[in-house]
């Protein structure tokens, strides 16, 4: 069994490097992985990705607040989309990688490193451990489910602070 120092390594090394990251616990209880300003999924459209099954970036000019978080949409289409049912379109574990989340961690992601599934947005730190992702989705995605309350309290960063 890896003790807290070896999983460390073990992820660093699948990932390439951890990418430092930045959360808003925006109200109580509230986890996710935004970027200055408050913008969610590195300013993707969340629509995008369940709508066509692609990262499209978003536009300052289209822009909607869920729970005290801004996303970005690529048109005013696909923000009334959003507007009629949020919940649906924000991803899974606030956004943190779904793969770092099932490890114990929460790691930044790169947007174009995602998958749906069951109409739902995971994403990746990366398109490697997006496919490693891919080799047990319902294996990872109920280890992080399992995993996410504990996680979601820890300090953002490299490996979720694991390093501070």
């Amino acid at each position: 069994m890896f003790g807290r120092s070896m999983m460390a390594f073990a992820i660093v090394a699948l990932c390439g490097a951890a990418v430092p990251v930045s959360a808003a616990a925006v109200d109580p209880g509230q986890h996710v992985n935004v970027k200055g300003g408050g913008v969610a999924l590195h300013g993707y459209d969340p629509v995008a990705y369940l709508e066509r099954r692609a990262a499209v970036r978003g536009s300052p000019a289209y822009t909607a607040t869920y729970q005290g978080v801004r996303y970005q949409f690529a048109d005013a289409g696909d923000k009334a989309k959003f507007e009629m049912s949020p919940a649906r379109y924000v991803p899974a574990y606030g956004g943190f990688c779904a793969y770092g989340v099932a490890q114990g961690f929460k790691v930044d992601v790169d947007p174009e490193a995602f998958s749906v599934v069951n109409d739902r947005l995971y994403l990746n730190v990366s398109k490697s451990i997006r496919t490693k992702w891919q080799k047990d989705v319902p294996g990872y995605i109920r280890k992080a489910d399992g995993k996410w309350d504990s996680v979601k309290d820890k300090k953002s960063g490299v490996l979720g602070g694991l390093f501070s």
